[in-house]
């Protein structure tokens, strides 16, 4: 069975050169990895190459619930295509497009079957809607 693709994506005012470096250095990774204010990402490590590892630690702020996200790196074009294979298997690509000093930015994931296809399209589009306020302020 052909796993369920979900798309998200994001107009950043930024230049491609500022998004591709707060997406990929962990000291930016952890000011903006998370999907609501009552988590965070305390820690990141981000070997930016093929065959590459990717891991952010990620907890609930009152210390309840926490998990480690990792992958490996499959393709990279800098600033403009990464793509991964998660730990469990799960393929996602993030494509950077420079749209005359703005930056679009595509994430299309597989899904996971344990929650439903939206709860998982409001997650990933609330950490990469963090990743634009916090590109878009710094």
């Amino acid at each position: 069975m052909e796993p369920t693709r979900i798309t998200i994506s994001a107009n950043i005012a930024a230049t491609i050169e500022q998004v591709w470096d707060y997406w990929t250095l962990p000291e930016h990774i952890t000011k903006w990895n998370f999907a609501s204010d009552d988590w965070h990402c305390p820690d990141a490590q981000n070997d930016l190459r093929e065959g590459g590892r990717y891991r952010a630690r990620m907890e609930a702020k009152d210390g309840s619930f926490g998990f480690d996200f990792e992958a490996v790196y499959d393709e990279i074009i800098p600033k403009q295509r990464i793509v991964y294979t998660i730990e469990d298997g799960r393929s996602v690509r993030t494509e950077f497009g420079d749209l005359d000093g703005t930056t679009k930015v595509t994430t299309i994931f597989e899904a996971e079957t344990e929650n439903p296809v939206d709860m998982q399209r409001e997650g990933w589009q609330a950490i990469l809607n963090n990743f634009k306020n916090y590109t878009e302020t710094n």
